[in-house]
């Protein structure tokens, strides 16, 4: 397991003074980006092998927002590589061991030279020091249905501060995006995104929005209907 501390800061959060959904994010995609580095498995030894680990799916249950200036720790650790993919845990509590942030999340190691998904070595796998218990939470497929009703929402074109080092756009960008099309006061309990192809500098992606029971579901679609990413949102019960 690696876990680090940190404070909720302004530039954090949101309108209403909680850490917002993209800060939540960050803070766990940091959290793996950290112990990668801090095992020798970080983006120089990556980037020297043209590899990079591209995430397939997140599932982020949130048990309560931290809010500004609290103290926090934030934690991951692998539990399981099968095949191609490599299913991680992520956690965010406060300073007395709570649960404010829980997560599941699957991802690919992919060879960037030959441009397909391969498999995790033996000596990446060993390199985590060992595989560690699932969190304890309700566990989703992976897959996201797509609604057969939805409202288009108005395209937005992939600029240089939605992209991360590998050139496309990031996860959390792809969440930021989404948000953007749904009522201000909507408070979220869980999160869920299947990335499905990356999309890159310049490319125009398409907001197709459907209102389902839970709360809503958002395809960020090239021009063709094909997703780049599926993200669902359940509301807080009493929410928007």
């Amino acid at each position: 397991m690696y876990e680090f501390s940190s404070r909720v800061r302004y530039s954090e959060i949101d309108p209403e003074g909680r850490l917002s959904l993209t800060g939540i994010i960050n803070y766990l995609q940091d959290c793996s980006t950290f112990q990668s580095e801090a095992v020798g498995l970080g983006l120089d030894y990556l980037n020297d092998r043209h590899q990079a680990w591209w995430l397939s799916s997140w599932q982020i249950v949130i048990d309560r927002y931290p809010g500004l200036g609290d103290e926090i720790r934030i934690g991951t650790w692998p539990y399981e590589f099968k095949g191609m993919y490599g299913y991680r845990n992520f956690y965010i509590r406060d300073m007395d061991g709570n649960y404010m942030v829980r997560a599941n999340s699957i991802w690919f190691l992919f060879d960037t030279q030959a441009g397909r998904p391969i498999r995790a070595g033996e000596d990446q796998i060993r390199g985590y020091g060992g595989l560690e218990e699932r969190i304890p939470m309700d566990y989703a497929p992976r897959r996201i249905t797509l609604p057969g009703e939805y409202e288009e929402g108005r395209p937005i074109t992939v600029a240089l501060h939605h992209l991360d080092t590998n050139r496309h756009v990031n996860n959390a960008q792809y969440v930021q995006i989404a948000r953007e099309y749904l009522p201000e006061d909507l408070r979220i309990a869980e999160l869920r995104v299947e990335y499905k192809k990356a999309a890159y500098l310049g490319d125009v992606i398409v907001p197709r929005i459907s209102r389902i029971q839970e709360g809503y579901v958002v395809a960020l679609s090239d021009g063709a209907g094909n997703p780049h990413a599926v993200v669902w949102l359940r509301e807080e019960q009493g929410g928007n």
